[in-house]
């Protein structure tokens, strides 16, 4: 039976595969599992829930608070906010465990829900596995008056503004940036909390109608981004997704500066501040070779782990180290909050341009992306990549070849029949020629014909 769970909470199409009955049974559930703690000292559970602008958040998010609510938790209702802003409401109210709603850059018909335990923190896979499997079982319902209640948290979006505008190191004054919202959670928060620290903003993508969220806008769609700030004669522009917790940069000449430069300008930021922790920046194996070139130039050390922002902070939380993150964007400030924050990034990566007086062009130059070419191979047998021992022969002889100026990676794929061959070199027709070669190893070793 496939895990309910996938990498970041449970993800499909809205009101076929997320419907408001499961939406309000996985709220009972996660209630009896996140709140026991508060009922076994004899307080009411407590929880924070929050969402993006898209329509189906409308009912599912009705369909979690009467969920909660039925199961004696009171609810705050913090409508519609990023996720690390629900993710730091949280961890702020003292709350037992925080839901949000949304499916991050998805397109629009789908929708998802993710719970945060008490302090703001994602769940370990086996706290997931406990709610899905307390899915539909038998409770006692509370009645009268020990059943939740309803809050509106109308303090929500100012108490994360005023978090942001706290953490900063210094103001944007003189910058002109221009704010892509993605039609989504950020669209308010994002351009509010850059103009209040000073900056000159410009907004495009934030006009919300629950259809339109990251439709031809946001991080996964700079085109109109890389327009504005070149029309506009901005300094930069910063891109968010759907809620928020990524951010993609462009630069004065609309040049695209993605999560890797974004994280080798932070890092050395925070280093001259003396607040990267152990001088040591955390990244997933599909971070561009060129930013581990960079840091080791830099005297700042990488560790790197498996894809996906929560193997990177469960690094960053077991070796206690205050910057990770990933090449799509989402950069985790482990000193101020839990999750990725895509506006905390945003902003972060201003000040330091303000801060320097530096271009963001000339910031980004520290390090030199290496041509990448990715490749999906499906119709594999995975399982077979690490013992395959011709497969590992190619691979070696591959990396020999490339001396240190290049890179492979072989890696499976968590939920389909696919493996992903990822090469980086000197040249990009190099890379691809690798590539090549090697996809052809992989469906000749790996076929399941």
């Amino acid at each position: 039976m496939a895990r309910l769970f996938g990498t970041d909470g449970v993800r499909g199409l809205a009101n076929v595969d997320i419907t408001p009955e499961l939406a309000l049974s996985l709220s009972v559930a996660a209630a009896h599992v996140l709140g026991d703690a508060s009922l076994a000292q004899g307080r009411r559970p407590k929880a924070v829930v929050g969402r993006d602008p898209r329509a189906s958040g409308e009912f599912l998010s009705a369909a979690v608070v009467a969920g909660l609510a039925s199961a004696g938790v009171d609810v705050y209702d913090a409508g519609v906010l990023p996720t690390p802003a629900v993710a730091y409401l949280t961890a702020d109210t003292h709350a037992d465990f925080g839901v949000m709603l949304s499916a991050s850059h998805n397109a629009m018909p789908d929708n998802g829900i993710k719970f945060f335990a008490a302090g703001g923190h994602k769940l370990p896979d086996e706290v997931e596995d406990e709610i899905a499997a307390r899915l539909d079982q038998e409770w006692t319902r509370p009645t009268g008056a020990n059943v939740g209640r309803v809050h509106q948290m109308r303090d929500g979006h100012t108490r994360y503004i005023s978090h942001l505008l706290t953490v900063l190191p210094n103001r944007l004054d003189g910058l002109k940036v221009v704010i892509d919202g993605a039609h989504g959670a950020a669209s308010q928060v994002s351009p509010e909390v850059f103009r209040l620290a000073g900056a000159t903003v410009h907004e495009i993508g934030t006009e919300p109608d629950g259809l339109n969220i990251n439709d031809g806008y946001g991080s996964t769609h700079l085109e109109h981004l890389q327009e504005a700030v070149v029309a506009r004669g901005a300094d930069l522009g910063i891109a968010h997704d759907g809620d928020a917790d990524r951010c993609l940069a462009v630069d004065a000449d609309g040049v695209e500066v993605d999560g890797d430069q974004i994280m080798a300008i932070l890092a050395l930021a925070m280093k001259d501040r003396g607040t990267l922790a152990k001088d040591t920046l955390v990244t997933t194996v599909m971070s561009n070779l060129g930013l581990l070139q960079a840091m080791e130039r830099e005297g700042v050390s990488v560790v790197q782990t498996g894809v996906g922002d929560r193997y990177v902070l469960e690094e960053m939380r077991r070796s206690e180290l205050s910057l990770g993150g990933e090449q799509s964007g989402h950069v985790i400030f482990l000193d101020h909050g839990t999750t990725g924050d895509g506006v905390l990034t945003g902003l972060m990566l201003a000040a330091r341009v303000a801060d320097t007086q530096r271009s963001l062009a000339e910031l980004a130059g520290v390090m030199t992306r290496l041509p990448q070419v990715l490749v999906n191979v499906k119709g594999v047998d995975k399982s077979r990549v690490e013992t395959d021992e011709e497969l590992q022969m190619a691979v070696k002889a591959e990396e020999a070849a490339l001396a240190g100026s290049g890179r492979v990676l072989l890696r499976k794929s968590g939920t389909e029949p696919v493996v992903r061959v990822m090469v980086e070199a000197a040249e990009q027709e190099q890379a691809q020629a690798v590539a090549d070669r090697l996809v052809e190893v992989v469906r000749a070793r790996l076929s399941l014909q």
